[in-house]
């Protein structure tokens, strides 16, 4: 049988951002798989070198829509590293509860966008809708709805009032009474079972080969999460559960992604209720002594890194952000081959790609 090539993208239905795939099919099986990146480079790592600390928050917070508030925590905690600044106990905790909020609202919108791509309209609709309780608690206690400015370096701008804290409390309640349809789609629809099960297997050996983190990872047996193995702002004395499983296929994927939108309600709830008295930031210079160092965080998707090199100014030397798609288009290369054409979509809906992120 003689071999075509299969282009998707890098506008198409199927990808919510541009990238292009070039499949080698015959017949209905693809035989092999090539990726190409970058149709939304936009320099910004340049472009932190010409700017101050202060005017990279803006920066920091547009590399992703989705993660926003992951990129801002990460750039933050590196620059307050240098300066050796310890955040108040009330931003660090404040700092948690956007992550968990923006992890919750991340997760919906991976359950959507796959959902749709297999032909799950009312999963869809309903998992978006619930998503935006998220998007309204943060937008509530922030001001702002996708870039939500709510960090500083040396602490938070958005504080959580009594009256925020029963907002957000109600958010919460409406997210949850939602997991159990979600749950049930997990756990016994046989549809879905039949579109995700054994589809795009990912083994334990290629993740770490490849070095896939976050929920991709965990639904392929390794348990790494920053939060737990090198905690960070409030997670010292949170400690959230890991869900992991060893199946490594789609289905897997949504099973630890849902079971963490139960572990992130926990842990705003814990939040709400236990959150420390003290200010909201510490004042910091605006130089930033000279030095280098890289800060890990764990984002909706898995471990994000920055590195950051300061010459002494008021600006960086030098800004590089690793993101946790890039290894996961890597590993997506040696998945993609060997599957029906049937379920491509499947799959790359299922990798939670985030090309902003990756090209930036």
């Amino acid at each position: 049988m003689s071999q075509i090539t299969l282009p998707i993208g890098p506008q198409h239905p199927l990808l919510k951002e541009p990238m292009a795939l070039r499949l080698g099919v015959e017949g209905e099986r693809v035989v092999s798989a090539e990726v190409e990146i970058g149709y939304v480079h936009r320099g910004i790592e340049r472009l932190m070198q010409d700017r101050t600390y202060l005017q990279n928050m803006v920066v920091v917070e547009r590399i992703c829509g989705i993660c926003s508030h992951a990129h801002a925590t990460a750039y933050c905690q590196a620059v307050e590293a240098l300066l050796g600044v310890a955040i108040p106990a009330r931003a660090a905790a404040i700092r948690v509860l956007f992550c968990e909020l923006e992890r919750i609202h991340s997760h919906l919108l991976w359950l959507g966008v796959l959902a749709e791509a297999i032909g799950f309209t009312t999963i869809f609709m309903v998992a978006w809708g619930e998503r935006e309780h998220a998007l309204d608690a943060m937008e509530s206690i922030s001001g702002g709805r996708i870039a939500h400015g709510a960090n500083l370096i040396g602490g938070v701008r958005a504080d959580l009032t009594p009256d925020l804290a029963v907002t957000l409390g109600q958010a919460l309640r409406n997210i949850e009474q939602r997991l159990g349809l979600f749950d049930d789609l997990v756990e016994r629809d046989r549809s879905f079972h039949r579109r995700t099960q054994g589809i795009g297997l990912m083994t334990r050996d290629l993740v770490r080969s490849q070095g896939v983190v976050g929920p991709m990872a965990r639904a392929s047996g390794e348990s790494f999460d920053v939060r737990v193995d090198a905690p960070y702002a409030a997670y010292s004395w949170l400690r959230p559960p890991v869900p992991v499983t060893e199946e490594g296929d789609v289905w897997a994927r949504a099973w630890v992604r849902v079971r963490e939108i139960r572990h992130s309600l926990a842990i705003c709830r814990q939040l709400i209720v236990s959150l420390p008295e003290g200010p909201l930031s510490e004042r910091v210079p605006r130089r930033v002594p000279a030095g280098e160092t890289v800060i890990r965080i764990e984002a909706p998707r898995g471990e994000l890194l920055y590195y950051i090199q300061s010459d002494g100014s008021d600006s960086p030397a030098r800004v590089k952000v690793r993101t946790p798609t890039l290894p996961t288009l890597m590993a997506l290369k040696r998945v993609l081959p060997g599957l029906q054409t049937g379920d491509i979509a499947t799959v790359v809906a299922g990798a939670d790609l985030c090309m902003a992120c990756a090209d930036r």
